[in-house]
């Protein structure tokens, strides 16, 4: 059986009925016959690292819905945040010999093996959105995350001015994405005299990390100028701690994802910018990009990126900052409705 095709059992069922004479009908006969027919789908296993991010289940929509849309089929799998489980759901893709495995990394550091297993198989790997370190992968898509923290410094700096002070919650030390937002957000403030006073790590993407942060700096009788969040569901526990402060909408609170709740306090003037990565475009060219790997076609890519070890083919997406001035002509209509992000301020 070739890789990638599933025998599925047919059952055909034939009903013959037969009147026997114009007094009455006859008896029902049924036969039944049995025959193995061979799916030629291309089969798809997309490991994702949660849903408990808006943005995941939006990916995972549009992925799945451009995948069928070419006729292939898609198993999703969630690992809820574990790296243990994500493993393991990697294994079952190759042990059903997928033509492509799809991963959002929970850990970068933790898939090399599994992944090197899979290609051993001869099964394609695409890092998705998250850069799988030294595992060649034959393929890693995701936005210009340098760029998301650039977007971020230097809102920031605009907004602070040269002199002021900061705070960062950043996200999950171990998503490789983090550093490169790190590098990028760093490198905007350089030759500035803003100083970074507190940086914390939400731990696989704990939300609850910017609520704790942001409420022990607050709790020295300290007051940032800015506080830079590592994702829009961060940037919601950092608000809430500044409204129990009475402090929000008086610091420039910045994140990424343009989650509806994020666009909605942009708004209301309590978050002032986020990040907007076209999921739309990214789930859909990967779709098309895994696709057309399946077929044995290398699509064409932007560039490459070192993974630590190896230079991997690298789709590179671009991100625009998000504001209040920008907001209907970047979102509305595009990735939000504009009754959904002005729920509150209508009227």
């Amino acid at each position: 059986m070739e890789k990638g095709r599933k025998k599925i059992l047919v059952i055909v069922l034939s009903v013959i009925m037969t009147c026997v004479s114009v007094s009455g009908c006859g008896q029902v006969t049924k036969e039944s016959n049995e025959e193995e027919v061979e799916s030629d789908a291309i089969q798809i296993g997309f490991s994702m690292d949660s849903f408990l991010i808006e943005r995941w289940q939006r990916d995972r929509d549009i992925f799945v819905s451009k995948a069928q849309e070419l006729g292939a089929e898609v198993n999703v799998q969630n690992a809820n945040g574990e790296v243990s489980r994500q493993i393991s759901q990697i294994e079952y893709f190759i042990e059903k010999e997928m033509d492509v495995i799809v991963i959002v990394a929970i850990d970068g550091n933790s898939l090399t093996e599994v992944v090197e297993k899979a290609k051993r198989a001869g099964i394609k790997v695409i890092a998705y959105d998250r850069l799988i370190l030294n595992a060649d992968v034959d393929l890693y898509i995701s936005f210009d995350n340098k760029k998301v923290g650039t977007l971020m410094g230097e809102y920031l700096r605009k907004m602070v001015g040269e002199e002021g002070t900061i705070i960062r919650v950043n996200g999950s030390p171990s998503d490789h994405n983090v550093t490169l937002v790190t590098e990028g957000f760093e490198e905007a403030l350089q030759g500035s005299a803003i100083r970074i006073d507190k940086t914390g790590y939400a731990e696989n993407w704990l939300a609850e990390v910017g609520f704790d942060v942001t409420s022990e700096y607050l709790a020295e009788d300290k007051v940032p100028d800015g506080i830079m969040c590592g994702n829009d569901d961060i940037a919601t526990q950092v608000v809430k701690a500044l409204s129990e402060n009475r402090l929000a909408g008086q610091v420039y609170v910045v994140g990424q994802d343009a989650d509806v709740a994020a666009c909605q306090r942009i708004v209301e003037g309590t978050q002032y910018m986020t990040v907007y990565k076209p999921l739309e475009l990214l789930a859909q060219r990967a779709a098309e990009m895994a696709v057309a790997m399946a077929k044995g076609e290398m699509p064409q890519v932007s560039s490459s990126v070192n993974d630590g070890t190896y230079d991997v083919p690298y789709e590179n997406l671009e991100p625009v900052a998000v504001t209040k001035e920008n907001m209907d002509e970047v979102i509305i209509g595009k990735y939000h409705q504009k009754n959904e992000v002005y729920l509150n301020v209508q009227g």
